[in-house]
């Protein structure tokens, strides 16, 4: 237990995980793309020697950690091999075992979780997509809603409320207060101060969702009557077109400006006239990389990668992108469809490609980004770039037929209800896990806290009332998922940092929401710094090293949306903001 040993002891951990990941990363990619019993059992063992491996090197780094005379390198590993799990088993015998059936079974229920529609019952996806349906009455919308929270979460509770005493038994023996100030700990800052962090970009945002909160509820009142949502307070839950009414998109036409509905383009139909397969599509996306001056993807990427669903067999369709031999082996897996909505995917799934790819000469602890939402950020920021300038500037768009300034309000808050209304929920998620997760939230008070976080951020109302004794957390797939949300919130303001960043750089003069930086080979210089640094220096190094500052901000954000802002202001004069 020297300075010397914790060295020796990385450099080991490093070498057997970097080999392990290239074969599970081999095993997960014939299993996503070829789903059978047995690839499924491939995964699961090779899922099981990682979960040990993990395990095992978080104790040891624990152990390490208290050495006095670290190398600051070594220590830097050491915390991110303490923090690289999502759920810590205790050593207690049988704990890991508990744990981990628990979690399995939690995922499975979500998987198999069912709502009912009149009455009938109705799968997760289905139901989904049913709750953006704006021909679904009120009272429909609102038993959708209560009965997925009700079947999905309720059965829940006391696993939860299990598995929780395990994970924090768990954290404890790695050094950690509870789960929660360990998922706080990889963010390069203690564990409350990353709390605060949160909480004042929240407050910097927060003027531009209270004036969307008020403009949506006027229009759901004006469409639905006092009756079903009331002029002032919160907005009803299930009126939002989203189950957790974290993206309000599926309900826009209801919300539209007059006159908006007409872009004057239609980027589905422009693939379509220009006849873009869908390998042409990714070639396009890869364009805007080479534009910016980064070398052109290996050729194993068109051979390897899953562009199109084989007609043959199952697969998981969920849009990925792959590093899979930590070098250049990458891949994106998707079933792409030509349309609009794709091609902005691929743009924003290479921007992860793109990340690996630069940061693959770091360290195998280090091949990662700066922090959890910066990976996110980098591919939405591409993807803000995909303006009708770019579209003009590769030939797509004729530049007659770019929209004139007084369609920039639709698509602004076309934007916002998706960017802008996910701000609230984003933090809220792990606000309700720091609490449950270190006492302060009790099970008895797990769905009061949940609702009460709800209305306090977001400013929604359930439908109907809940029982103190649901668990409507649970019907959030992320939550029995055990997947950290907080990466989602940083990515939405991250994003437009990097943006802006960008156009700055690029001498971009006009409104930043109309901005392309696409051949600017500038920019690419700046983020290839950024990016080639990886998880190797804490992030504000990173961020820093692109954008000029060490500090997160909400500002780019509310100058991409300021026009809105405006409008959005005057279209609530006399209004009561808040609820």
């Amino acid at each position: 237990m020297t300075a010397e040993g914790a060295a020796a002891f990385i450099a080991a951990a490093e070498k057997d995980l970097f080999d392990y990941s290239v074969d599970a990363s081999r095993v997960y990619w014939v299993n996503s793309t070829y789903i059978t019993e047995d690839t499924d059992a491939l995964a699961a063992q090779v899922g099981a020697e990682g979960t040990e491996k993990s395990v095992k090197y978080a104790l040891e780094a624990a152990k390490y950690a208290r050495i006095p005379g670290l190398d600051p390198d070594v220590a830097r590993k050491l915390n991110i091999l303490r923090n690289g799990i999502v759920l810590p088993a205790p050593t207690t015998p049988g704990a890991a075992t508990e744990l981990n059936e628990i979690a399995t079974s939690l995922n499975s229920q979500y998987g198999k979780g069912k709502g009912t529609l009149n009455g009938q019952p109705i799968s997760g996806s289905d139901i989904e997509a049913e709750m953006g349906n704006l021909e679904r009455t009120p009272a429909e919308l609102a038993e959708m809603w209560a009965s997925w929270h009700t079947n999905v979460g309720a059965p829940m509770k006391d696993d939860y409320a299990r598995m929780v005493a395990i994970a924090n038994e768990g954290a404890s023996e790695l050094g950690f207060a509870d789960t929660g100030a360990m998922w706080r700990s990889g963010y390069d800052m203690p564990a409350d101060a990353f709390a605060a962090e949160t909480e004042r970009l929240w407050q910097e945002v927060k003027p531009l969702y209270d004036s969307l909160h008020t403009y949506v509820r006027r229009k759901l009142n004006e469409k639905h009557g006092d009756a079903v949502q009331p002029a002032t307070g919160p907005i009803r839950a299930d009126l939002l077109g989203n189950m957790w009414a974290q993206e309000w998109g599926n309900i826009y036409p209801l919300v539209a400006p007059e006159g908006a509905g007409d872009l004057g383009y239609d980027l589905t139909d422009l693939i379509a006239k220009k006849g873009l397969s869908e390998v042409d599509m990714v070639r396009t996306g890869e364009g805007f990389f080479s534009s910016l001056g980064f070398d052109a993807l290996p050729e194993t990427f068109y051979e390897r990668s899953m562009f199109v669903k084989p007609a043959d067999r199952e697969v998981v369709c969920h849009a990925s992108a792959w590093d899979v031999d930590n070098k250049d082996d990458i891949r994106i897996k998707m079933c792409i469809k030509p349309n609009a909505d794709d091609f902005t995917t691929i743009h924003h799934e290479l921007g992860h490609n793109y990340y690996q790819r630069a940061y693959n000469e770091q360290d195998y602890l280090y091949l990662n980004g700066a922090n959890d939402g910066f990976h996110e950020a980098i591919g939405d920021a591409i993807a803000l770039s995909i303006t009708p300038e770019y579209l003009v500037q590769i030939g797509m768009l004729d530049r007659a037929n770019v929209p004139g300034a007084d369609k920039d309000i639709g698509l602004l808050l076309r934007q916002a209800m998706d960017k802008v209304a996910f701000l609230p929920f984003g933090l809220l998620v792990d606000k309700w896990r720091w609490g449950v997760f270190d006492g302060s939230i009790s099970p008895a008070e797990y769905n009061t806290a949940w609702h009460d976080l709800k209305q306090e951020y977001q400013g929604i109302t359930p439908p109907v009332e809940r029982p103190a004794d649901a668990f409507d957390p649970g019907a959030k797939y992320h939550v029995p998922g055990n997947t950290p949300y907080t990466r989602y919130f940083l990515a939405r303001i991250l994003q437009f940092q990097f943006y802006k960043a960008a156009c700055d750089q690029a001498g971009w003069t006009g409104p930043l929401h109309r901005c392309s930086f696409y051949g600017n080979e500038e920019v690419g210089e700046k983020l290839n710094a950024m990016l080639e640094m990886g998880a190797s220096k804490p992030w504000p190094d990173a961020l820093e090293a692109f954008t000029g500052t060490r500090e997160m901000s909400g500002e780019a954000l509310l100058e991409y949306f300021a026009p809105l802002q405006a409008w959005l202001d005057e279209q609530n004069a006399g209004q009561t903001p808040g609820w």
